[in-house]
């Protein structure tokens, strides 16, 4: 189970040993989002031929952005590899340091784009290299 941790930049903190799950797919967003501190977090998501990794994050790394902005359930789960220590950014926090720092917003909207275009690679062929390329030749 987690434990509530320390203040660190004025932001409250979290702490997770090796192979705690931070939050899993499906379950209810909580209007926040997650900075890994220290650690690295993997994420997962349970597809019809298994679990999946779709990403390992690290120190700087954003956590939890998809169910914070979309106002819904985590669309994957999230597993501590090692300790990991996350700094909860509630939403009131995240909308003030966007709507301030743009810089911010920008760089969560190329995550944003970055783990969809990743999707859509694995997911269609007629994605290539972040971009609608043509389709492959008929067999």
């Amino acid at each position: 189970m987690a434990a509530s941790g320390r203040r660190i930049a004025g932001m409250q903190s979290r702490s997770f040993g090796p192979g705690e799950v931070v939050f899993r797919q499906g379950d209810a967003g909580q209007r926040e989002a997650y900075l890994v501190h220290d650690g690295t977090v993997e994420v997962r998501r349970r597809t019809p031929n298994g679990e999946r990794v779709l990403r390992t994050l690290a120190k700087g790394d954003l956590l939890g952005e998809v169910a914070f902005f979309s106002d819904g359930p985590h669309s994957a789960t999230a597993l501590a590899i090692g300790r990991v220590t996350l700094l909860v950014v509630p939403a009131d926090r995240l909308e003030h340091l966007v709507r301030t720092k743009p810089d911010l917003g920008i760089a969560i909207i190329r995550q944003l784009a970055r783990m969809a275009a990743t999707e859509a690679d694995r997911s269609s062929p007629w994605i290539f290299a972040g971009r609608l390329g043509t389709p492959p030749p008929a067999e």
